[in-house]
């Protein structure tokens, strides 16, 4: 594992729990942002995914 992979997993379980805080409190605001953040968390745990393939396929 990388440091996005890291980094974007624990982005998308902050913007989980962002989204979850904001329904339970009927904010809209928080649970949109919320899903940002778990897009973005997803976003970057991609890009780690390809650096860690590409690193992978490169020691061949």
């Amino acid at each position: 594992m990388n440091k996005d992979q890291i980094k974007g997993t624990l982005k998308d379980a902050a913007g989980k729990l962002q989204q979850k805080t904001g329904e339970v409190t009927g904010d809209p605001v928080q649970q949109a942002k919320g899903v940002q953040k778990q897009v973005a968390g997803k976003t970057q745990k991609a890009v780690g995914d390809i650096k860690h393939m590409a690193q992978g396929a490169g020691k061949r």
